[in-house]
């Protein structure tokens, strides 16, 4: 039963308050995720600064467009430096996904970070080398690619 990572960084042409505002409200992975994951917030909207212990849920369809709830909650917040965000009930036996927000000469840093682990075992593992890891590359290249129209064009 492995714990796998998954780690990428982009470049954001934008303030780190910006950047902060759009990635720390929930309302805009919808935004981010590919159409053909059926991904939906379905907790109440929330307006504010996210927090430690906040609970968000979610409806999305990883595979052969079977519904999944998913549950997360942020665990750390550091305001416009980063958060994690944690699975209690989802489709991984592990997922723990660090946002990390570096203020540079031409933007921000954001750096994420996910160690996941696949349920079932062995069978988890397979299945992470014949396509979830697969589809979390092509989740996030698609989230790269948003991010670069909405702030880099």
């Amino acid at each position: 039963m492995g714990v796998f990572k998954l780690e990428r960084q982009q470049y954001i042409n934008a303030s780190i308050q910006e950047v902060w505002a759009f990635f720390s409200d929930p309302g805009n992975l919808s935004k981010i995720t590919p159409d053909d994951m059926s991904f939906k917030v379905t907790s109440q909207p929330f307006e504010g600064s996210i927090y430690p212990g906040q609970i968000i849920t979610y409806k999305v369809a990883p595979i052969l467009n079977i519904h999944l709830f998913w549950m997360t909650e942020i665990t750390h917040v550091t305001e416009n430096k980063f958060f994690v965000d944690e699975q209690r009930v989802g489709p991984y036996k592990i997922w723990h996904h660090e946002h990390h927000f570096k203020e540079h000469k031409n933007g921000v840093l954001m750096t994420d970070i996910v160690h996941y682990q696949p349920p079932l075992g062995i069978l988890g593992n397979i299945a992470n080398n014949l396509f979830i890891n697969k589809q979390l590359e092509k989740i996030f290249n698609y989230r790269h690619k948003v991010v670069e129209e909405i702030f880099n064009s």
